[in-house]
């Protein structure tokens, strides 16, 4: 079903307040991962995940329209979402940052298509890259579940624009 409604009302916010709107969400964070034809990784930081559907399995993130990894992301037939541990946001960091070599010195092992899954994560969902939506500055992932593991330890939180543990 896609039901199209009238636009809302002419915003009485600005893009700054909006963001910091969106900032009193507590959001859990991860690290998208995936595999290049060439055999190198690509890794990114996302707090935009969510459940969509237990049945079939569902979740759901964003990427920037303006990523460099769009093509990567969008062409990829599989990616790994990595559910980050409290004592992991030195990697939140470090995926999100430029012009440094993230999977320099990081232990990972390989789902069964070759996907890089960070060790020590609290859980990690190895999907099919079912379908995108492309939406305002953003593009929305559906993945289908096809693996998943889990090891029950207290969540990486972003709250405010700052890393925090629960627990």
């Amino acid at each position: 079903m896609n039901i199209t409604s009238p636009r809302a009302e002419e915003r009485s916010f600005d893009t700054a307040h909006f963001r910091q709107a969106l900032g009193q969400f507590a959001t859990g964070v991860t690290i998208i991962t995936t595999r290049l034809a060439d055999g190198t990784f690509r890794g990114l930081t996302a707090s935009s995940f969510n459940s969509v559907s237990l049945e079939p399995p569902l979740v759901l993130w964003s990427l920037s329209n303006g990523a460099n990894s769009m093509p990567i992301f969008t062409g990829n037939s599989h990616y790994v979402i990595n559910v980050l541990n409290a004592e992991q946001a030195h990697l939140a960091k470090r995926f999100a940052t430029r012009g440094i070599d993230p999977w320099e010195g990081l232990e990972y092992e390989l789902s069964r298509t070759g996907q890089p899954i960070i060790k020590g994560v609290s859980a990690w969902f190895e999907c099919h890259n079912r379908s995108r939506y492309p939406e305002g500055d953003h593009v929305i992932f559906v993945g289908e579940v096809e693996f998943c593991e889990f090891s029950p330890c207290p969540p990486l939180i972003f709250h405010s624009g700052q890393f925090a543990g629960l627990g």
